[in-house]
Formats: structure tokens, C-alpha cells, sequence
């Protein structure tokens, strides 16, 4: 693999990229980004009480080891503060000197294909049904005894999916050139299969 092999994998909340994606770099030996967790932790940040740009601006690498960055709270908190363009440029040059590091690396989040690394060798999508993903994400969040109704949940996927598509700056959407994996139906070791293959023709 090239010193600079970029894989970008977009897609919702929910949809299995975050597992897909560390999957992917484990099988191939490379670096793995969780962008989202960025967004949370500025997003955690400002629930202290920080404002979301300058909570972005001074953001640590202790700040991404937080133990309630996979929260609900800091979800919901991450989606408002993506909106903000001041944050978003704040955590660009971040994002792009990983992605870019030697020995490859591959990024998850939502604008990874189309703003962060629009250059990548490789740009997946990964989605699957609001209904899917909000089965998915309930499950998750009742192993861990966060009390939410399965009906909440997919209020938040639909709201945060609408925050996340229709945002002025850097909207979710798949890349020109991605290859669009549905997760729906799929298990985890599929569409890491799918997923392989697609890097496995591009490399």
C-alpha cells in the first residue's frame, strides 16, 4: 500500500461505519479516525459550558478519551455543533494531516469523502434504513442502561439525520465517486466483506 493510502467511509448515524471502519483498518494495518468522536467531544465540552467554537479550537487528545463520548447526550450535542462552520474548519487540518500520515489511515465520519479527504484512493457510504439504525442504536444504548424508548431513539436518528443532511456546511451526502454499502440486511462480517472487496479492486 502507498505511503499516503486514504480510505473514507461517510455514512448516518448509526449505520455501521464506526464498527465497519475499525474492521477495515484492522484487516489492513492501518490508522483508524473516529471523526465523530471530535464532534463529541466538542460537543461535551460545551455541555460544561464552553462555547462550540472555542471548545473545538483547544481541543486535546485527553478530550477524545472521555469516558461519555458515546452517550446520547454528547450525540445529540456532537450533531448541533457539526452545524457550526468555525467548528468544522477548526477540526479540518486535524483530520486531513491523519488521513494523510504515513502508512495510510482510514477516517469515518459524515463529510470525510466530500470535504475532508475528497482525494481519498477509496470513498465508501455506508447506510442503512432510519428504522435499522434506530433498532441498532437502542439495543446499544439499553445494553448499557441508558432508559430510552425505541420511539425515542428513531426520533433522534430522523432529527439528527435531517440536522446532518440539510446543514449549510459540509451536508451528508455520499461522495460523486463513493461505492454505497446498504447495511440493512447485512451482518457486521459482510459488510466488512463488501467493504474489503471494494479496497481490494481500488488499491
Amino acid at each position: 500500500m502507498t505511503a499516503s493510502f486514504t480510505i473514507a467511509i461517510d455514512g448516518p448515524a448509526a449505520a455501521g461505519k464506526g464498527t465497519i471502519s475499525k474492521a477495515v483498518a484492522e484487516a489492513l494495518d492501518l490508522a483508524h479516525l473516529d471523526t465523530g468522536l471530535l464532534y463529541r467531544a466538542v460537543g461535551a465540552k460545551t455541555l460544561e459550558g464552553t462555547p462550540a467554537i472555542e471548545a473545538a479550537r483547544t481541543l486535546t487528545a485527553e478530550d477524545l478519551e472521555r469516558g461519555d463520548l458515546r452517550g446520547p447526550e454528547a450525540a445529540q450535542a456532537a450533531s448541533k455543533v457539526a452545524v457550526i462552520a468555525e467548528v468544522r474548519a477548526a477540526l479540518v487540518d486535524f483530520q486531513r494531516a491523519f488521513a494523510r500520515r504515513a502508512g495510510g489511515a482510514v477516517l469515518d465520519g459524515r463529510d470525510i469523502g466530500t470535504v475532508i479527504c475528497p482525494q481519498a484512493e477509496v470513498k465508501l457510504f455506508v447506510t442503512a434504513s432510519p428504522e435499522v439504525r434506530a433498532k441498532r442504536r437502542f439495543l446499544e444504548l439499553s445494553a448499557k442502561g441508558l432508559a430510552e424508548t425505541l420511539e425515542e431513539v428513531l426520533a433522534d436518528v430522523k432529527a439528527r439525520d435531517e440536522r446532518d443532511m440539510n446543514r449549510a456546511e459540509a451536508p451528508l451526502k455520499p461522495a460523486e465517486d463513493a461505492v454505497i454499502i446498504d447495511s440493512s440486511t447485512l451482518s457486521i462480517e459482510e459488510a466488512v466483506t463488501q467493504a474489503l472487496k471494494v479496497v481490494a479492486t481500488l488499491r
